[in-house]
């Protein structure tokens, strides 16, 4: 019997699906056979570098039988309706982060496809990789006793300095909090499970910011989200996760993430990749050593998540990147912009259950 392989179809071919062309290509039960975009000139760039892929419109995509997952890599303020799109045409769909640019147009997504029997899937799917599978791997074996607090921290001065169109990350949907929070509230959530209350403050350092790299370099853009926000994440373990996230930091040598516990410490790689060091600190050795890897999908790439998705839905089991995780995470980033909006604690509504770990030397096809 030969392998079984799902056919992927692309919307959106901007920067990013490159990358997921690239890694998707090596991983197994997956196979890209089209790609669409509102520019067609950029998707039959794509379909001209390789005779297995056609360049279609995003509604000849949606209606193509042999698409059976949608990758959706648009900008924030369209992975909704293209995920409506996709998930009436009778497809599941896979998206970047966030689901969506609020609960309001979350939840419907959700809904939907919970009434149609069809999967939702979303990134981030680094979670999936060695580095944050061999941390959650360590607070399981109990190597740093019961979870008690966590530190996470991302910074940067601003994507203006590399992106040639930045403005996207400055309008709703975007901003620290939602362009990179996913990243590290999908990986606190991952190790510590899910948040119940959120508290916040917030600040923007400028009015409008200016691009830096590219044909429009010299060009200022208005900022309409906060740039700086910092915060707490009370977990339903009763841990305590400090949080910052930031366009506003020049250099920092603040630690990624950090968990601790009632017997050790241990230092967390960049959630925005997929390995990386693991280190504990223990109450039998408190200098620093690094952790063999414990578990998750050696040499990933994005697309795991895709790839995971389809091995779930071909066998029916639950894939690990899912829509309701994905809804939690935006709830409580979203929590967090309220709860400095507001100047109190928000309550976050939703829960989510812990993925099923990736066990080490895991493939997708087989996990």
């Amino acid at each position: 019997m030969g392998e079984q392989v799902t056919g992927i179809g692309i919307v959106g071919t901007g920067v990013i699906s490159g990358t997921y062309l690239d890694h998707l290509a090596k991983l197994p039960g997956v196979d890209v056979v089209a790609v669409a975009d509102l520019d067609i000139s950029r998707a039959q760039a794509i379909a001209d570098g390789n005779p297995a892929i056609r360049a279609l419109s995003p509604d000849e995509l949606y209606a193509a039988d042999d698409v059976e997952i949608v990758l959706n890599l648009t900008i924030p303020a369209a992975h909704a309706p293209v995920h409506h799109a996709a998930l009436e045409a009778g497809k599941h769909v896979y998206g970047e982060k966030p689901l969506a640019v609020d609960r309001a147009e979350a939840e419907p997504l959700l809904k939907y496809a919970a009434a149609n029997n069809l999967r939702v899937g979303c990134a981030p799917d680094t979670v999936l990789g060695t580095g944050t599978q061999t941390a959650r791997a360590v607070i399981d074996r109990g190597d740093i006793g019961v979870p008690t607090a966590a530190t996470a921290s991302f910074f940067t001065p601003g994507h203006e300095l590399w992106h040639p169109a930045p403005e996207f990350y400055y309008q709703p949907g975007g901003g620290p909090v939602l362009d990179m929070g996913p990243y590290y509230v999908t990986s606190l959530v991952t190790l510590l499970g899910p948040v119940r209350r959120v508290t916040a403050r917030a600040g923007q350092s400028k009015q409008e910011r200016k691009i830096h790299t590219g044909p429009r370099a010299g060009e200022t853009f208005p900022v309409q989200v906060p740039t700086h926000v910092t915060g707490v994440l009370e977990h339903e373990s009763g841990a305590l996760t400090t949080v910052l996230m930031s366009f506003d930091i020049w250099a920092a040598r603040l630690p990624r993430i950090e968990v601790h516990g009632t017997e050790g410490s241990l230092s967390v790689p960049d959630p925005n990749g997929f390995d990386g060091k693991v280190e504990i600190a223990t109450t039998a050795n408190r200098d620093w050593t690094e952790v063999p890897v414990a578990g998750g999908y050696a040499g990933a790439g994005r697309g795991v998540g895709v790839a995971d998705m389809a091995r779930a839905v071909r066998t029916g089991q639950p894939h690990r990147a899912d829509g309701a995780l994905a809804y939690h995470v935006l709830d409580v980033l979203e929590s967090l912009l309220e709860a400095a909006a507001q100047d109190q604690p928000v309550d976050v509504a939703s829960t989510a259950t812990r993925p099923a770990a990736v066990p080490l030397g895991a493939s997708p096809e087989l996990a």
